[in-house]
């Protein structure tokens, strides 16, 4: 088909984006599928482990997380929430512990985690967020895949699920864009993430537990670098079907967590920050560059190019959904440049009501 044209210099270019981005959003994929996935454990004993859920006003969603749980394995912190989430939590069987009050300069979640962490005895600790739940089985194997890996840490990556129109929008185009960056072999503290963590209780405690973080917003990271620097050792995995989470909330959701998130990454990682965000540009130029081929009569390549983008993003979306791909390309575009901008700048965050 090219060979029908005349290669300008022009056409050279567009081709070479387009070579560009599929390389990056093979390479995500390929980072996803990096991760080892979880195996759904054979045997029926119930693992040696307890359940800290931190909360703030999570009165919609506690409920859930609780529930996903064998019975009296959850403790739920209530950092000093202001709506019903330890009622919630309460009626749907876990242990309610309320947080004492935020030491100066501490973060809510990392003191929750720290507070429940402290009243534990079990073998191994899973910190769960309130917006995530788990098919029957995720405990058990959780704890068999980090017992068989020999892993002291072991941060599980979580099916995401979208509920709002925002959240089947952009929350596969977001989750794409950012494993272009974020890669276990490269970095793996970038792709660490304390959503949902399982930690052997003694290295837990070896390392402080959550005090020596208590004062970063990305303490999951912390954590990892702790668990680094002692010689530890921790991990990524997958859960499949095993475990979810309702990544944001709706528009707002969005806009809040991508400036979380662009925050935690440059403190982290600014190469993976620098991908991802090389990424999101190269997709933008994607549509426009196809239409440059069609004016131009370079209609059959600029065909192509449409069926490829979609293709390249069909494995986050959907065979049907990917059509909302193109809409989410721009749609991410000030969200991104709004978290990217914050994090440069160090502008200060508020999360839960709470100035970071």
């Amino acid at each position: 088909m090219l060979s029908d044209y005349d290669l300008s210099p022009s056409l050279v270019a567009v081709l070479a984006v387009f070579v560009i981005t599929a390389i990056l959003f093979l390479r995500s994929l390929r980072n996803l599928q990096a991760l080892p996935k979880l195996s759904r454990a054979a045997s029926t004993a119930q693992a040696d482990c307890m359940v800290v859920i931190p909360a703030r006003d999570e009165e919609d969603c506690i409920a859930r997380a609780v529930k996903s749980f064998p019975n009296d394995t959850v403790i739920v912190v209530d950092d000093h929430s202001t709506d019903a989430t330890a009622e919630e939590a309460s009626k749907a069987g876990a242990g309610v512990l309320p947080a004492p009050p935020l030491p100066k300069g501490a973060v809510g979640k990392p003191h929750a985690c720290m507070v429940g962490g402290r009243v534990l005895t079990s073998r191994w600790i899973l910190f769960a967020d309130a917006d995530t739940w788990y098919d029957e089985g995720f405990l058990d194997s959780a704890v068999a895949g980090a017992e068989s890996a020999g892993l002291d840490f072991l941060s599980v990556h979580l099916t995401p699920t979208s509920q709002s129109l925002a959240e089947h929008l952009l929350v596969p185009y977001l989750s794409a864009v950012f494993f272009s960056g974020a890669s276990l072999r490269r970095d793996p503290t970038a792709v660490f993430s304390g959503r949902c963590l399982l930690v052997r209780r003694e290295a837990y405690e070896f390392v402080g537990g959550h005090a020596p973080v208590l004062r970063f917003l990305p303490e999951d990271v912390k954590l990892a670098a702790l668990a680094h620097r002692h010689r530890l050792k921790f991990s990524v995995a997958r859960a499949a079907q095993l475990g979810h989470v309702r990544l944001y909330a709706g528009w707002r959701g969005i806009w809040a967590g991508i400036e979380r998130d662009a925050f935690r990454l440059a403190q982290v990682s600014p190469a993976a920050g620098i991908l991802i965000l090389l990424t999101a540009a190269c997709a933008a130029l994607w549509f426009p560059m196809a239409a440059w081929l069609w004016m131009n009569e370079y209609r059959e390549v600029a065909g192509a190019s449409a069926v490829l983008f979609l293709a390249l993003l069909s494995p986050w979306y959907g065979v049907l959904r990917v059509l909302l791909a193109p809409m989410a390309v721009y749609l991410a575009i000030p969200f991104l440049f709004h978290g990217l901008l914050g994090a440069l700048i160090g502008r200060s965050i508020t999360w839960k009501g709470r100035v970071i």
